[in-house]
């Protein structure tokens, strides 16, 4: 625990803090941000996209819908989420389905890229991803395009089982 302290402390230097304020957030905030993108991403070159989706959210004033979140509610992790998991913590704060913004605090210690990540994300139009299965995302810019996907996916997923 105390390496871990060490190495977030070395990591939070004047710059950081200057670049959290530059975008609005307090440490907190960056740290919170960083560990859903920490426990969202298995591929680093997709942090700072991830990053950016969230960022995006944020903006619309969207919910984020981080599974990572409903995850760290329930408790334990699941394979896959279903709607009674989500529904079955919904009042609860970590729950970003039901509850707007960034959840309370931190899901996970985030390492430096997820941080730097949090710092930096990546510009783009893009609101929605969804995981294809191998550990990468396809990431769309309208929920048409993200329901084409995540049916697409499926199918692709179904018909390999058989």
């Amino acid at each position: 625990m105390t390496a871990m302290v060490g190495r977030y402390k070395a990591f939070w230097g004047e710059e950081e803090g200057a670049r959290a304020a530059e975008i609005g957030m307090e440490e907190r905030e960056v740290v919170t941000l960083a560990s859903i993108v920490e426990k969202e991403v298995l591929w680093g070159d997709e942090r700072r996209t991830v990053s950016g989706v969230y960022w995006n959210r944020l903006r619309r004033g969207m919910l984020l819908q981080a599974d990572p979140t409903v995850q760290f509610a329930l408790g334990e992790p699941r394979a896959r989420l279903l709607y009674r998991d989500i529904d079955s913590v919904a009042d609860h704060p970590y729950n970003t389905y039901t509850q707007p913004g960034l959840p309370p605090g931190p899901i996970a210690s985030p390492g430096a890229a997820s941080l730097r990540a949090a710092l930096h994300p990546a510009e783009h139009d893009y609101i929605f991803f969804v995981a294809r299965g191998d550990g990468r995302h396809e990431f769309t810019r309208t929920l048409r395009e993200h329901n084409d996907a995540r049916n697409r996916i499926r199918l692709a997923r179904d018909a390999a089982q058989r």
